[in-house]
């Protein structure tokens, strides 16, 4: 069965200085980001790209996700819960704004990556409105 949803990824990077397509260099300092994702035709298969360190650059997360020290994915609950309200709620457990542009190419968000600082990366993870993926 193929499953439907939204999700974050919470990864650790080193400091860091990476192209990204269109949206050109961005810096980004060492520290542990959350990036949220929808998935409508395999969520669990784009988790497990997302999670695996050899692939195709496809997305501006892939360039991350590459060379990220660590990451754990999370599943939105309700499954149904947009994307965009996904950073709504990592703003609200203490996230900030990473690099704009970033991952929001086809919504008015100003960014799908943040910071997180060691408060809210627990806070963010406890949340009842997130499951463990897997």
């Amino acid at each position: 069965m193929i499953r439907k949803g939204t999700y974050i990824l919470i990864f650790d990077m080193p400091e860091t200085r990476i192209s990204v397509g269109s949206l050109g260099v961005i810096d980004l300092e060492e520290g542990t980001y959350c990036y949220v994702g929808s998935a409508m035709n395999g969520l669990d298969q784009r988790i497990e790209r997302h999670l695996s360190k050899k692939k195709k650059i496809r997305w501006h997360i892939d360039h991350l996700t590459t060379v990220c020290d660590r990451a754990e994915a999370f599943v939105a609950v309700p499954p149904g819960t947009a994307e965009c309200e996904l950073g709504r709620i990592v703003l609200d457990n203490g996230g900030s704004y990473a690099a704009k542009g970033f991952g929001c190419s086809d919504c008015k968000c100003r960014t799908h990556l943040f910071f997180l600082d060691k408060d809210s990366k627990e806070r963010l993870r406890s949340d009842p409105r997130f499951a463990g993926y897997k």
